[in-house]
């Protein structure tokens, strides 16, 4: 009678961890796929506001850690990766079009090289961190312009000049190797812009 009994239970807990596993390939794939809409902080957020994966929370929890505002964080990843949690830079192309190499070891969500990465981790101490996981990228983002005021004086809500540093790299930025570059002053603006258009939206969104 008890083996009649207990068939059951174990076709029920058997049930339970195939439902489970189920629950979690979908929660991971869900976090794979870049957000719709990203021109819109405030449908970013709802896309990614599940209880185990909440943008604005861990965007707001890296605010009150370095005192970079939200707006400021989420404008640089949208200009830097589009919120695609693996993206690159393309490839250049060999005789003008068989793929070549990438121009740079940029990756994830912040597009952070190899060794500045490594300088984040062995800085902080956070071995486990991943480029393509937004929560630590927007820690990642928060802590480097963090750096950019501490080293190069640069108010932590001056989104113009903070993607100066992120991109030019302190020393770039102290030696004022961005002066004369269009392209990078251009791409400075559209962040700052993008910066201001997400400080606006989240006055209206409820954040």
């Amino acid at each position: 009678h008890r083996d009649l009994h207990s068939f059951p239970t174990r076709r029920s807990s058997d049930l339970k961890v195939w439902l489970t596993l189920l629950l979690v390939v979908l929660f991971l794939s869900g976090c794979a796929a870049t957000p719709t809409h990203t021109d819109n902080v405030c449908a970013v957020f709802d896309q990614r506001g599940g209880w185990f994966n909440n943008w604005y929370k861990y965007a707001k929890n890296t605010e009150k850690e370095y005192g970079v505002p939200v707006p400021v964080l989420m404008a640089t990843i949208y200009k830097e990766s589009g919120f695609n949690a693996r993206a690159k830079p393309p490839r250049t192309k060999l005789l003008g079009f068989i793929p070549w190499k990438r121009p740079s070891s940029a990756y994830g969500y912040p597009q952070a090289l190899d060794g500045t990465w490594n300088w984040y981790k062995d800085a902080t101490g956070r071995r486990g961190v991943k480029r393509n996981d937004f929560k630590d990228a927007v820690r990642f983002v928060g802590w480097y312009h963090y750096q950019s005021y501490k080293k190069n004086g640069v108010a932590r809500n001056d989104t113009y000049n903070l993607y100066l540093n992120y991109y030019a790299g302190h020393g770039g930025y102290a030696r004022g190797t961005w002066k004369n570059n269009k392209w990078m002053k251009g791409a400075a603006q559209r962040t700052a812009s993008m910066a201001n258009r997400y400080e606006q939206q989240m006055q209206g969104c409820g954040r």
